[in-house]
Parts: structure tokens; C-alpha cells; sequence
């Protein structure tokens, strides 16, 4: 594949690094917050590969879209612009990916939390919190990752409804709130934790991320697999559709 990258941060080096050991594709085009960016930008490549912040990403995702190259986003922090994107792609006919998250690692965490979940929401003496650390260059607080995190512990145990990032003025954690507490701390690549805890025992799952190696791998198999799909039923796609395609197989 001949991919463009848009950032050239420390994921988008990473990345580089990674097609570059692959072999099997290459970067035809890095582009930064100097460059010019519209769809010709993107004309002969097979893949966007986009790691930016949210105001760059919000600033540029149509004109990736309008160039008919499916997209693979990592950026993180436009939550709540992603129904407003998820039409957009699908008005304009083309692909996009998202994750907060490309790390196989990470899904397979988010995959076994949604199970811990499911498996105490009949027992209220159990209660569920989160915790993330991260590097203090780390943008968005709290990370993607627990948003992310956070969404499938709502969707599988109906006692949490919603997130609470900060608790101000001493008020009290409500019963049917899930708390996100994050850490920026040194140069922590990512720690996502989910802490289960009753009067009897605690049980606790976590990823570690020893390096940035496995986001950058994920993220290029998800632009394979992206470019692909886009050939066969364009749409906005999330790493969920990729992991339940792959084990199908």
C-alpha cells in the first residue's frame, strides 16, 4: 500500500518506523500542521494514516474524506463531533476507521471488561472504577482509551449510567456513576486500569503499554484491512468491526 501520514508527532514516527520494517508498503507523503491540506493532497495514496491533535483533525478529516481514500484515525478528543463525522462520511461515500486505540492489546482488554462487567451487574455490593496514567504531553483528559473503556462498562451493567471525571465542591459519588481518575505522570506510555471492588474482595484488570510499537502495528493492519473493505462497503468503521472480521475468519 502506499500510505500518507498526517502528523509526524511521536506516533507518526513510529509508524514510519513500523511500514518501514514491513516491506510491503510505503509512506508516500507526510503531512504536517505547515502543509497544505485538501484532497489533492491525498490523490494515488491507498490509506490515511491520521494522528494529529482534535482542532487539526476537525480542521482536516473533509478533505481526507473527500478524496475517496479510506482513513485510519487515531486522534483522539472529538467525542462529541463523532455522529456529526459518522454522517459526513457516509454522505460523502467514503471509509474511515476510528479507534482511541489500536493496540491489539487494548481490545482485548476492552473485551474482557466488558465481560467483568456484564458478569457483576447482578451483584450491587460489587462497585467499578478507572483509573489511566499517561505521559504529561498527553493532550485530552482523560485518554480515549477510558472513554473508550468507560463506554462498555455502560453498555454492559445497567447500575452505571454515567461518567464523572472530577468530583467538585465534596460532593459524593452517586451509586449509578462510573469514575474515570487520571494520572499524567513522567513518560508512561499508557496504563489503563479497572478496579472491582466489594467489602469481601477486589479484582483488578489492567493493560500496560511497554511501548508504542503495538499502536502503530494495529493501526496499520486496521488500514489494510480498511482499504479493503472501502472497496466493498465504504462506511466509518470501528476497531470492534476489524477485531470481530478477523476472528470470523
Amino acid at each position: 500500500m502506499k500510505l500518507t501520514l498526517v502528523g509526524n508527532g511521536r506516533m507518526g514516527r513510529q509508524i514510519a518506523e513500523v511500514v518501514a520494517r514491513s516491506g510491503a508498503h510505503t509512506i508516500e507523503k507526510v503531512l504536517d500542521f505547515n502543509d497544505t491540506i485538501d484532497a489533492d493532497a491525498f490523490r494515488g495514496s491507498d490509506a490515511i494514516i491520521d494522528f494529529t491533535v482534535r482542532d487539526a483533525f476537525l480542521a482536516n478529516y473533509r478533505a481526507m474524506i473527500a478524496s475517496g481514500v479510506p482513513v485510519v484515525v487515531g486522534t483522539t478528543g472529538w467525542d462529541d463531533s463523532m455522529e456529526h463525522v459518522r454522517q459526513e462520511v457516509a454522505s460523502a461515500g467514503s471509509s474511515m476507521l476510528y479507534s482511541a486505540n489500536y493496540s491489539l492489546g487494548v481490545n482485548i482488554f476492552f473485551r474482557t471488561l466488558r465481560e467483568a462487567a456484564r458478569l457483576i451487574a447482578p451483584f450491587e455490593h460489587f462497585d467499578i472504577a478507572l483509573s489511566e496514567q499517561h505521559h504529561t504531553g498527553k493532550a485530552d483528559f482523560p485518554s480515549g482509551t477510558a472513554i473508550k473503556a468507560a463506554e462498555e462498562i455502560l453498555n454492559s451493567n445497567p447500575r452505571k449510567r454515567t461518567v464523572v471525571r472530577e468530583l467538585q465542591d465534596g460532593r459524593k459519588l452517586q451509586a449509578d456513576e462510573l469514575q474515570i481518575a487520571s494520572i499524567r505522570l513522567g513518560s508512561v506510555f499508557g496504563v489503563h486500569s479497572a478496579i472491582i471492588d466489594s467489602e469481601s474482595d477486589t479484582i483488578e484488570i489492567s493493560h500496560t503499554a511497554k511501548s508504542r510499537t503495538g499502536f502503530a502495528s494495529g493501526a496499520l493492519h486496521a488500514a489494510e484491512w480498511l482499504a479493503g473493505r472501502h472497496a466493498v462497503l465504504p462506511g466509518f468503521y470501528t476497531m470492534d468491526d476489524f477485531l470481530n472480521d478477523l476472528f470470523s475468519a
